[in-house]
C-alpha cells in the first residue's frame, strides 16, 4: 500500500479504497495519527462489517462503537436500553480524556445527532470503593436520575436491583453486572457476577458508574425542561402525560426526543475528540441529505397538526429538527479544522486533495453463476491460481462450516494446499492460499494481496455471525426471569409462589436464596445455584402445594402412570411404523450436494442445520418419515424442505409440495424453480393460477414420472392426480387445511416420507410431535442479521400511520396495510388518497379473479407500488424482503395466530421492520382481544429470537420440572393457554 504524508487538516478524497480494504487503511491511519480516529459509516450494517474487517487486519486496535438510536425521529418510543447504554459507555470513556490510538466507529445517523455535553458525563459519574461509606438512599436516587431501571433480577445493561444490603447494578459498557454488599452504610465487598447463573466471576475494589440515559432527571434538568417546554408550546395541562411525568421525576416513554430541553447546551460526538481525524464512507453525504429531508418533512407534519389541533390523533409537540440534529452547516462546522478524508471505492483522478490508496474492487463471479454449463467452483479455482502469482490470496467465509465447505470444493477442483488463518498477520507473503472466517460482503485486490469473499462466489448473503446460543442452565433468567408473585414448580415440592431473592445466613456466611411460599404460609429457601430445580408454572393462578405433604408426590405418581400408558401406545405405533418400508434416500456425491447447499444465500443457523440433519437421517432410515419442523416465520423452514426435495428427487422419487393458498404456492414454485435451475429435475406448479393446458401437462407428467417436483395447493389432493413414484410429501402450514384435505393426506401417507412445516401448529399437531408420535425439529434461532420487529399496539392514529408509510417510502421500501373485512378496503383507500397522497397503493383480496390477483401481487413484488392494501390473504408465508412496514387496522378482530403470521410478513431482510396494530379509538376491548394484543406488545422486548411455539410453552425448559421421564407431560401445562390463543 502507498505511504502517505502525515495527516493534514482539511478535506481529502481517498480513491481506491473499497469496502474491506478500508479497514486496513483505517488501521494505518490510526498508526500515523498516533491517537483516536473517527470513522463514520453509512449505516449499522456497514459499521458491523468494518468492525469485523478491523479484527482481521488489526485485532490489537481498541474499538469504541457509538451506534445510532434504533427508534425513528419523532417516535413515541425510547431507544433500546442496550443501545442507549452502549452510547453512554462510549461517551463516558471519551469524556474522561480519551487520547490513545483507537477506532471510534459510528454511523451518519449517530454522528449527526446532538448528545449531552461532556460536563454532564463528568458530573454524572459515581465512584464507590470497598471500605468507603455509601448512602443507600443517595445511591438509589443517583441510579434513578441517571436513567437506570429497577428490576427484580439484573440481566441487561442499565438495570439495578436493591435487596436489603445487596445492590446489583449493570453499568453501561461493563462486561458484567456488579454486586455491592453493604454492611450498614459501609461497602464491605464488590464483585462481578454472571447475570445468567448469578454466580460471582471476580472481586473488584472500586466501581465507577456513569449515566445510562442521555436524559438526566435531576432537579435542575427537570426545571429546565418545564421552562423550555412551556416557552415553546405554551401552558401544559393535566392532559399532557409527558410534561406530567417529567415534572414528577419519572421517565416517560420517548422522552429522549426532547433531549435539548434537559441540558444547558448539547454537543456533538466530534466535540468529545477535538482535532481527531474523521474518515467518511463514500455514501455518507447522500445518507445525511436524505435524513435531513425526512426530518424536516416529519417535523412540518407534526407542527402543522399541532397548530391546527386537527383530528389526526393525539397532538404531538415536536422539537425543531435543528435542536437535536445537525443540518449541513452544523455538520460542516463540527468537522472543520481537522483532518477529514472521504473514502471512495473506485480510483479517482489524482490531483490536489485527491490521493489513491491502492485498493481495487475484486472479481464478482456473477456471470459464472448465471451460466448453467460453466463450473462455478472451477472458475474460482482458476482465479485463485492466477492471483497467487501476484501475492497471497484470502477467501473470506462467514462461518467455520462455510470455510470447510469451500476448502473441500477447492480441493475437488485441484487447489488442495489452502490453510486456515484468523488474522492478516498470519499471511506469509509467499503466494499462499488462506481461508478465514471474516464476514466480508465483497472482496478486493491490492499489491500483494487478493481477497475473495464467499458472497462474490455464491451471491448475495446475510453474513453476520450467528448469535450466541442460549445456555440451558440460564433458561429461566434469559427467557423471562421471575418476578415476585409468580407461580413456580419445584421438582421435589410442587407448586409454590416466588417471593423474591433474600439473603440467608448459613454456617456463618451470607447466602443468596430464592424465597418460595407454599400452602399454609410455609417457606422454602432455594440457593440461587439450584435454580434449575424450578420452572415457571403455565398459568397465572393455581393451588399451592403443601410443603412436605403427599399431594405432590401423588400427583407425580399419577403422571408417571399416564406416561406409562402413553409409552404403551407409542410403542404400539412405533412397532406398526417399523414394519413398514420406506424408500431409502441419501444425498448424491459430495460435490453435487455441497454445490446445491452452497446455493442457499444465507448462513444456516444451528437449529436449521440440526433440522436438516434430522430430515436426512429420516430419509435414509428405510422407514417412512413423519416429521414436524416448527419454527418462527422467516426462520428458514423452506430451506429444510428444499434440501429434502433435492435428496428425494435425485434418489428417483417424486416430490409434492402442498401450500394452503395460491399466492404461497406460487412463491414456493418460484423458489424451487430457481434453486433447481440447471439441474436434471423438472419443477412444475398446479393451482388455479395455472392455465388449463399447462395443468393438464403437469398431471400427465406426474402420472408418467417426467415431473419430479410439483408445487401446488390442495388441487394436488384431487382424485384425478396420480403419482407414478411419490417419495416425499411436504405440507406447509398444515393448520390451514380442512378435515377433508387431511383425510386425503392420510391416504397418501402409507409409505411416503412426510415433512410438515409450520410456525403456529394447532395444539393437536404439537401434542403429537412433543409426545413422540411424530418426530419434531425446532428452529428457534433467528437468521443471521435478523433484527427484531419493532411492534406498536395503540389506538388508531392517522398521523402515526402517515409517518410510518412515508418513512418506509423514503427509505425505498414497501408496506402492508391489512384490514379484517373486504368491506373495509374502500375506506382505507380513501384515507390513503387524502392523507398519504405521496404513496402509490393497490388493493388485493381473495374474492378477486385469479388472473387479476396474480397480476397485482406480481406488481407489488416487483415494486410497482408502495402499499398493498389487503385482507388476510397475506397471512401465509409471503416473502417480500422489501416490505418492512405493517399496518393492521382493527387488530382486535383477528386471532393471535393470524396476527402472529401477518406480523411475520415484514422483517425478512437486513432492515429494521415496524408493525403497527391499531384498535378502534376509545373502545373497550374484550378480555380475549386485550390478552392477544398484550402478547403482541411483548414480542418487541423478546427480540428476533422469539418463537411462539417454543418460548410460550417453555418447551426447552420443561424437562427441568419432573425429569426427562415426565417432561412430555409437563409440557401440557402450557397447552390450554396455547389452545385458547389459537382457537378463540
Amino acid at each position: 500500500m502507498n505511504q502517505h504524508r502525515p495527516l493534514a487538516r482539511g478535506r481529502l478524497v481517498v480513491g481506491g479504497c473499497p469496502e474491506g480494504f478500508d479497514a486496513r487503511y483505517l488501521a494505518e491511519t490510526i498508526a500515523r495519527a498516533g491517537g483516536p480516529v473517527i470513522h463514520v459509516s453509512r449505516d449499522d450494517a456497514r459499521l458491523a462489517s468494518l468492525r469485523a474487517a478491523l479484527r482481521f487486519f488489526a485485532p490489537e486496535v481498541p474499538v469504541l462503537a457509538f451506534p445510532a438510536w434504533d427508534c425513528l425521529p419523532y417516535d413515541r418510543i425510547s431507544p433500546n436500553p442496550e443501545i442507549a447504554a452502549r452510547r453512554m459507555a462510549t461517551l463516558a470513556a471519551l469524556a474522561a480524556g480519551f487520547s490513545r490510538p483507537a477506532a471510534i466507529l459510528t454511523t451518519i445517523n449517530a454522528a449527526t445527532q446532538r448528545v449531552p455535553p461532556r460536563s454532564a458525563l463528568r458530573e454524572g459519574s459515581f465512584l464507590v470503593e470497598t471500605g468507603a461509606r455509601v448512602d443507600l438512599a443517595e445511591l438509589r436516587g443517583y441510579l434513578a436520575r441517571m436513567g437506570y431501571q429497577q428490576a427484580p433480577t439484573v440481566t441487561e445493561p442499565g438495570e439495578f436491583a436493591i435487596r436489603g444490603g445487596l445492590v446489583d447494578i449493570y453499568p453501561p459498557g461493563a462486561r458484567a453486572p456488579v454486586r455491592l454488599d453493604l454492611f450498614g452504610d459501609v461497602l464491605e465487598s464488590a464483585r462481578r457476577f454472571d447475570p445468567g447463573t448469578q454466580r460471582t466471576s471476580e472481586t473488584v475494589r472500586r466501581v465507577e458508574l456513569a449515566p445510562v440515559s442521555e436524559v438526566i432527571l435531576d432537579e435542575p434538568s427537570i426545571q429546565r425542561f418545564r421552562t423550555r417546554y412551556r416557552a415553546m408550546f405554551g401552558a401544559a395541562g393535566h392532559d399532557d402525560p409527558l410534561y406530567e411525568a417529567v415534572s414528577a421525576g419519572r421517565k416517560h416513554q420517548g422522552v429522549e426526543h426532547w433531549l435539548p430541553f434537559f441540558h444547558e447546551g448539547l454537543e456533538t460526538l466530534f466535540d468529545y475528540l477535538p482535532g481527531a481525524a474523521v474518515l467518511l464512507d463514500e455514501q455518507t453525504d447522500a445518507a445525511r441529505a436524505a435524513r435531513w429531508a425526512a426530518l424536516s418533512e416529519q417535523y412540518d407534519a407534526r407542527a402543522a397538526a399541532l397548530a391546527a389541533k386537527s383530528k389526526l390523533g393525539t397532538v404531538y409537540k415536536p422539537v425543531p429538527p435543528g435542536a437535536l440534529y445537525l443540518d449541513d452547516a452544523a455538520f460542516a462546522a463540527a468537522v472543520a479544522d481537522r483532518p477529514l478524508q472521504q473514502l471512495v471505492a473506485l480510483p479517482q483522478p489524482l490531483g490536489p486533495g485527491v490521493i489513491d490508496a491502492g485498493g481495487r474492487i475484486g472479481r464478482d463471479f456473477a456471470p459464472e453463476r448465471q451460466q448453467e454449463r460453466v463450473s462455478l467452483f472451477g472458475a474460482l479455482a482458476a482465479h485463485v491460481r492466477a492471483r497467487r502469482r501476484t501475492g497471497d490470496v484470502v477467501i473470506a467465509s462467514y462461518s467455520k462450516g462455510a470455510r470447510e465447505r469451500l476448502m473441500g470444493l477447492l480441493a475437488d477442483n485441484g487447489v488442495a494446499d489452502a490453510r486456515e488463518i484468523a488474522r492478516a498477520s498470519e499471511l506469509r507473503g509467499d503466494g499462499g492460499l488462506a481461508l478465514a472466517v471474516w464476514p466480508l460482503e465483497h472482496g478486493f485486490e491490492a499489491a500483494g494481496l487478493t481477497v475473495v469473499s464467499e458472497q462474490d462466489v455464491l451471491g448475495d448473503r446475510l453474513i453476520r455471525p450467528a448469535r450466541r446460543r442460549r445456555k440451558a442452565e440460564n433458561f429461566l433468567t434469559e427467557a423471562a426471569g421471575l418476578t415476585p408473585g409468580d407461580l413456580v414448580v419445584h421438582v421435589d415440592h410442587g407448586i409454590g409462589r416466588y417471593m423474591g431473592l433474600e439473603t440467608v445466613t448459613a454456617m456463618g456466611a451470607p447466602h443468596e436464596c430464592l424465597a418460595l411460599v407454599y400452602a399454609g404460609g410455609d417457606k422454602l429457601y432455594l440457593p440461587v445455584e439450584n435454580i434449575e430445580l424450578l420452572t415457571r408454572y403455565g398459568h397465572e393462578e393455581g393451588l399451592l402445594d403443601k410443603l412436605g405433604g403427599g399431594a405432590w408426590q401423588a400427583k407425580k405418581a399419577r403422571l408417571k402412570q399416564r406416561i406409562r400408558d402413553m409409552a404403551e401406545r407409542l410403542i404400539r405405533i412405533a412397532a406398526e411404523r417399523a414394519i413398514r418400508k420406506g424408500a431409502v434416500m441419501e444425498p448424491p456425491d459430495h460435490q453435487d450436494w455441497e454445490g446445491f447447499c452452497a446455493r442457499f444465500p444465507y448462513a444456516e443457523t444451528d437449529d436449521q442445520l440440526a433440522a436438516i440433519e434430522d430430515v436426512l437421517v429420516d430419509l435414509a432410515s428405510g422407514r417412512p418419515m413423519d416429521r414436524l419442523v416448527c419454527g418462527d416465520v422467516g426462520f428458514g423452514k423452506t430451506e429444510v424442505a428444499l434440501r429434502a426435495a433435492y435428496v428425494a428427487a435425485m434418489a428417483g422419487g417424486q416430490v409434492a409440495v402442498i401450500a394452503p393458498t395460491t399466492l404461497l404456492a406460487r412463491q414456493h414454485y418460484k423458489n424451487f424453480a430457481e434453486r433447481f435451475r440447471g439441474l436434471p429435475i423438472r419443477v412444475r406448479q398446479l393451482s388455479r393460477f395455472v392455465p388449463a393446458k399447462e395443468a393438464a401437462e403437469t398431471r400427465a407428467g406426474l402420472a408418467d414420472g417426467t415431473v419430479e417436483i410439483v408445487v401446488g395447493t390442495h388441487a394436488l389432493l384431487a382424485k384425478s392426480i396420480d403419482f407414478k413414484r411419490l417419495g416425499l410429501l411436504v405440507i406447509d402450514e398444515e393448520q390451514h387445511f380442512g378435515v377433508a384435505h387431511k383425510e386425503r393426506l392420510k391416504a397418501l401417507r402409507s409409505d411416503v416420507h412426510v415433512l410438515t412445516l409450520t410456525a403456529t401448529p394447532i395444539p393437536r399437531t404439537l401434542q403429537l410431535a412433543l409426545s413422540g408420535v411424530r418426530e419434531l425439529s425446532l428452529i428457534a434461532t433467528p437468521p443471521v442479521d435478523r433484527l427484531a420487529i419493532r411492534t406498536y399496539v395503540s389506538e388508531f392514529d392517522p398521523l402515526t400511520i402517515r409517518e410510518a408509510l412515508l418513512r418506509e417510502h423514503y427509505r425505498g421500501g414497501q408496506s402492508f396495510y391489512v384490514v379484517p373485512r373486504i368491506s373495509d378496503l374502500d375506506a382505507v383507500a380513501e384515507f390513503l388518497r387524502e392523507q398519504v397522497p405521496e404513496v402509490k397503493f393497490q388493493i388485493a383480496h381473495g374474492q378477486m379473479a385469479a388472473s387479476e390477483l396474480d397480476e397485482r401481487m406480481n406488481a407489488f413484488y416487483d415494486g410497482a407500488f408502495d402499499v398493498l392494501v389487503s385482507t388476510t390473504i397475506v397471512e401465509s408465508g409471503l416473502d417480500i424482503p422489501a416490505a418492512n412496514t405493517l399496518i393492521v387496522e382493527r387488530a382486535d378482530m383477528f386471532g393471535l395466530a393470524q396476527l402472529y403470521q401477518i406480523r411475520g410478513r415484514v422483517g425478512r431482510s437486513k432492515l429494521r421492520a415496524y408493525a403497527f396494530f391499531m384498535t378502534e379509538p376509545r373502545k373497550k376491548l374484550t378480555p380475549q382481544a386485550e390478552k392477544r394484543l398484550r402478547v403482541l406488545g411483548a414480542l418487541d422486548s423478546l427480540g428476533a429470537g422469539f418463537t411462539l411455539a417454543s418460548q410460550d410453552l417453555d418447551i426447552r425448559g420443561a424437562g427441568n420440572l419432573l425429569g426427562e421421564e415426565q417432561s412430555g407431560q409437563v409440557r401440557e401445562v402450557g397447552f390450554e393457554l396455547y389452545q385458547e390463543m389459537l382457537e378463540e
